[in-house]
């Protein structure tokens, strides 16, 4: 599929969009909520900043056919700072932070990122032929890491996350993950796009602000390939065919009118909980305003059910699943999949040999026992 065939995104009117750039280049752009207070103008970014870092180069592992990005310049990112010195923050004096007014939401490019910010498909190529190359295995071969890599600020305090904020709030970065979603994969070279929310130190968190990211790969990741894998053994029904089941099912947790969330019937994690929308759609960007609205608080409903089952907050990975640009977009679903490695109050769920090293996972908690304490926890909630 070309980057023509991809549908516009529908966009909430209510929600301003403000762009700007930061003092090297960098996109910056602010997504106000629809009962914002905040002014309409926005402070210019006078930092003086060094050049960006080159973009990084992967190699390929030609045991798996895996490419391994290789970001050197990611060794210097901020590491738990203090409030005051927060990058996320807004700038105040004292602190030359990365985003130069306060804001509700703020989308900006990473400083250092994985992929980018070179893009593009080299010379000779087209999509298809990239999507060819990537696959192919070699001994030592490398390709550039082109791609964009951008942070998704979801407020302007110093600590919280996506469960934390108000439905409004929520519903905002919903829109800005369904615009950035359209627009990055709009760009040359760009096959997946991933919207995700790393929460807690245990998760390997390096700051405390409420913020996810996207990263925008220049291949199908492997967790991908695997379901495009699945879906040729089964057939195009398969998303379909699980939402029917799981929605008249014992793991069950939320049935809304345009979305559901239930624990996997093969739940890999203590903690691990989908989101699927009712109707088949590829990716946030494809969601209607309906839909969007619905989510804003049913899925702030599941994060905080999960932070219900202990005394203390809870670390995750909130993923966001989305079909491949340029692949089998008709038959792929999008899906929120959140894991916790928390399988008590004080124990974590280590990767170890069998996992690690093989890929073969062993489960600590039925997922039926799963989904009734979360179910449980979830009718506590409070929006």
């Amino acid at each position: 599929m070309s980057h023509t065939d991809i549908p516009a995104p529908i966009t909430d009117d209510r929600i301003a969009v403000r762009r700007t750039s930061l003092a090297d280049g960098r996109d910056l752009i602010y997504f106000d909520d629809a009962d914002s207070t905040l002014p309409p103008e926005r402070a210019v970014d006078e930092r003086e900043l060094a050049p960006r870092p080159p973009t990084a180069v992967m190699r390929q592992d030609a045991l798996t056919g895996e490419w391994i990005s290789f970001a050197a310049a990611r060794q210097n990112r901020a590491f738990l700072p203090p409030a005051h010195l927060d990058p996320l923050a807004p700038q105040a004096p004292g602190n030359p932070s990365e985003i130069p007014s306060t804001y509700d939401v703020a989308v900006f490019e990473n400083k250092s990122p994985s992929f980018g910010p070179e893009l593009g498909l080299p010379d000779g190529e087209d999509d298809t032929a990239a999507l060819a190359a990537y696959r192919s295995v070699g001994i030592e071969r490398t390709r550039t890491s082109v791609g964009r890599c951008e942070v998704v600020c979801f407020s302007p305090d110093h600590e919280g996350s996506f469960g934390t904020q108000t439905p409004s709030r929520a519903r905002t970065v919903i829109e800005a993950w369904a615009q950035r979603t359209a627009a990055l994969s709009s760009l040359p070279g760009v096959q997946q796009v991933f919207p995700f929310e790393n929460r807690g130190e245990a998760i390997g968190v390096t700051l405390q602000h409420p913020h996810g990211q996207i990263y925008s790969y220049p291949y199908v990741t492997p967790r991908t390939q695997r379901l495009l894998d699945s879906l040729d053994a089964y057939g195009p029904t398969l998303f379909a065919d699980i939402l029917e089941r799981e929605r008249t099912g014992e793991r069950l947790l939320i049935a809304g009118e345009h979305w559901t969330a239930f624990v996997p019937f093969a739940a890999r994690w203590p903690i691990e909980a989908h989101i699927l929308p009712n109707r088949h759609v590829p990716d946030l960007a494809a969601t209607t305003l309906e839909e969007r609205e619905e989510l804003s608080t049913l899925y702030l409903r599941l994060l905080r059910g999960v932070d219900a089952l202990y005394d203390t907050p809870t670390p995750y990975i909130a993923a966001w699943h989305q079909a491949p640009v340029h692949e089998r977009r008709d038959e792929v679903r999008l899906m929120l999949q959140l894991t916790s490695p928390r399988r008590a109050a004080d124990k974590l769920k280590f990767l170890a040999g069998s996992e690690a090293a093989m890929g073969a996972w062993i489960g600590d908690v039925p997922p039926e026992t799963q989904a009734t304490a979360l179910r449980e926890a979830i009718e506590g909630v409070t929006l």
